[in-house]
């Protein structure tokens, strides 16, 4: 376009005139203009197209340098990168690495460890076998110095067995044959007649001794030792001021009492009988605790569930502390150290226990002074006694709770509980016979128990208890076949049984009187332990006239 423009200038510069595009030129003047107009524009645009070029070209270049400086950069994050996580990787081998050789070097010393423990039992053995060795050939040595002498010895008596033998030949001219035997029957009668006497003696001796004895260690503990008679019963009722409080305690359809019994674990007894409430249940403590809470809920006179649920639970917190203290209590009167918390515990409930009247704990520490008492006469350890006659009944405070006889559950109880020594858990577990007494203080225990039991007014039962104990105790002595008749003396701790002798000989008699005692520990409850006498006897009669 400018082309054709600058050749129409060209023209009509020529021609004078110029009217084309919409131009109106008249005269060269205008054309000249035009032309150096046309010749700034055309510089004025190659310089404009000359800067924005060289403007392109520096944003090109400054754009390049930014990308290949971002790509540097980015270059660089990756190696250093890379450069970490090799590093990372070569430490988490070289650590492995350390690990196993750690892991090695233990294995090794462990290794040297057993090696050494190993050389040194050897050479252990080592000396006990040289010294073995050097027993055997010393024990070697005597014995053949023993037997040389017994060989001297045989010789002398075969010498001078063989010149009496010739002397009796000689003198009651017998041959030799006869000789030996008449000498040796004589010395079998004389030696089995020296033999018996003496073995007649000795016994005799030692029983008469060992019966002397014991009377006089029985005797002598008993009058050392004095407790008092007969405890506490263990029938448990509650005075009420009037009858209006029996009403009260049973409340609106029976709520109240239903909630003392649901506390409490007992039965609550409330009958005809003016002025009193009765406890009724087989555990002591619980009795003791609900007791304790009815005498609480009729001294306050508020009635009602959530006061019993309330008033229950402090008189438990009061008997557990009073249970602990009649515990420490008598731990501390028998002088018994070392003993778990639980044992403790086991015995300050023996407290609230009683045996036919007898209250067993007041038991418990008295069958463990008469214990010590016996040792110190015996020549043994008093302390040991004790501590065995103090804990033989601990069973009793368990034995409603666990299946069991008391003295197994007491011995299984006091070795849970730390006791290790061997004669305090055997007079636990065997003060009744059932188990063998391995030590001699279980037999000690035993006697220091029956002693306990059966001293005059240490314990009680009913009247009728009483009766119906001596009749069950000669029905059964008359059960057996040859039995003609059957006394219960001295308060039941002895039946008299008498058999007819023409039907029963002495052996006979004896197994009656082991089959009757046994059938009596099967058959009965009872103190301490009961007799058992048969008697054979033959009457004859006859009249004079």
């Amino acid at each position: 376009m400018t082309h054709n423009l600058v050749t129409q200038l060209t023209t009509a510069l020529e021609a004078g005139t110029v009217q084309s595009s919409g131009l109106d030129i008249q005269g060269p003047w205008d054309v000249i203009l035009i032309l150096v107009g046309l010749i700034f524009g055309l510089l004025a645009g190659a310089t404009a197209h000359t800067i924005l070029t060289k403007r392109s070209l520096s944003s090109a270049r400054t754009e390049a340098e930014g990308i290949l400086e971002s790509a540097r950069r980015e270059a660089e994050a990756k190696a250093q990168k890379i450069e970490l996580e090799a590093e990372k990787k070569a430490k988490e081998q070289r650590e492995r690495v350390d690990q196993e050789v750690s892991e090695s070097l233990a294995e090794l010393k462990k290794s040297q460890e057993r090696a050494s423990k190993r050389e040194e039992t050897l050479d252990k053995r080592f000396e006990q076998i040289e010294r073995r060795e050097s027993k055997l050939e010393s024990r070697d040595q005597k014995s053949r110095q023993a037997l040389e002498r017994a060989e001297t010895v045989e010789a002398e008596v075969t010498q001078r067995r063989e010149e009496l033998t010739e002397r009796l030949s000689t003198v009651a001219e017998l041959s030799r044959e006869d000789a030996v035997e008449a000498y040796m029957v004589q010395i079998r009668e004389e030696c089995a007649h020296e033999g018996n006497h003496l073995t007649r003696t000795i016994l005799e001796e030692a029983e008469n001794k060992a019966r002397s004895e014991a009377q006089e260690i029985t005797l002598m503990a008993i009058q050392r030792y004095a407790s008092e008679n007969v405890s506490e019963s263990t029938v448990r009722t509650v005075k009420i001021p009037s009858d209006d409080m029996k009403g009260r305690i049973i409340g609106r359809e029976g709520r109240n009492i239903r909630a003392i019994e649901r506390a409490t674990g007992a039965d609550i007894l409330v009958d005809d009988t003016p002025g009193v409430i009765s406890v009724s249940c087989f555990d002591p403590i619980r009795r003791t605790i609900a007791a304790e809470s009815l005498q609480r809920l009729v001294a306050d006179g508020r009635v009602h569930p959530s006061r019993v649920e309330d008033l229950v639970l402090q008189t438990k917190r009061d008997v557990d502390e009073r249970i602990k203290k009649a515990g420490s209590d008598a731990i501390v009167e028998a002088n018994i150290r070392g003993l778990h918390g639980k044992i403790v515990e086991a015995m300050g409930k023996l407290h609230f226990r009683t045996s036919y009247g007898q209250n067993v704990l007041r038991h418990s520490v008295e069958v463990a002074f008469l214990s010590q008492i016996i040792a110190d006469q015996l020549g043994l350890d008093g302390q040991v006694a004790r501590r065995c006659g103090f804990l033989h009944d601990i069973g009793k405070a368990m034995d409603h709770e666990i299946e069991g006889g008391h003295p197994a559950i007491g011995m299984e109880f006091a070795k849970k509980f730390g006791e290790k020594s061997e004669a305090v858990l055997n007079a636990i577990g065997g003060h009744h016979n059932d188990i063998p007494s391995t030590t001699p203080y279980t037999p000690i225990v035993m006697a220091a128990d029956a002693i306990s039991g059966a001293r005059p007014g240490a314990r009680r039962e009913s009247m009728e208890l009483y009766v119906k104990r001596l009749e069950q105790l000669e029905a059964i002595a008359t059960a057996f076949e040859p039995v003609d008749e059957a006394f219960a003396v001295q308060a039941g701790r002895e039946v008299r049984v008498i058999v007819d002798a023409r039907k029963a000989d002495d052996d006979t008699t004896f197994a009656i009187a082991k089959d009757i005692a046994k059938r009596v520990e099967e058959e009965m409850t009872f103190p301490g332990e009961i007799k058992v006498t048969v008697l054979r006897e033959i009457r004859a009669e006859a009249s004079a006239r």
